[in-house]
């Protein structure tokens, strides 16, 4: 059984879809996380310029106003922002896309459709990468 994290710790969660929305923010707070959903890439920047205290993030690769990717490289020009892990899903099967997701500092890639099972255990994987950020943080 994973260990319930407090309520405080936050996950940001950015999809167009809002089936895939209600799916991810109630596998969410099954793991014990509090989400903060917004509906595109867009809100998702926006919130991040004011707001850093997540301890994760999981974006939709395709969004509109701002895609996913888009929203990671926003967040690698920000110091304070560094430090919050990203997954990133999508339904596109392209190797070069997921190739491009790491390179622009997607953590974790998780293909659509997904099994709860799945999710959940790639939302730990997640979560322990900004456990491990905290605990050694980049250079000055």
């Amino acid at each position: 059984m994973p260990t319930v994290p407090p309520k405080t710790q936050r996950i940001l969660i950015a999809d167009d879809d809002p089936i895939i929305r209600r799916v991810v923010t109630r596998l969410t707070e099954s793991e014990g996380f509090q989400p903060v959903v917004v509906n595109d890439g867009g809100a998702a920047y926006r919130l991040l310029q004011t707001d850093a205290n997540f301890c994760g993030a999981i974006f939709d690769m395709m969004m509109p106003k701002l895609a996913g990717l888009d929203v990671i490289r926003f967040m690698n020009t920000e110091k304070r922002l560094l430090r919050i892990p990203v997954m990133m899903i999508t339904s596109e099967q392209d190797l070069r896309l997921m190739a491009n997701s790491f390179a622009a500092g997607v953590t974790l890639f998780l293909p659509k459709p997904f099994t709860p099972e799945q999710f959940q255990n790639t939302l730990r994987l997640l979560v322990k990468g900004h456990e491990n950020r905290v605990k050694n943080p980049l250079p000055q």
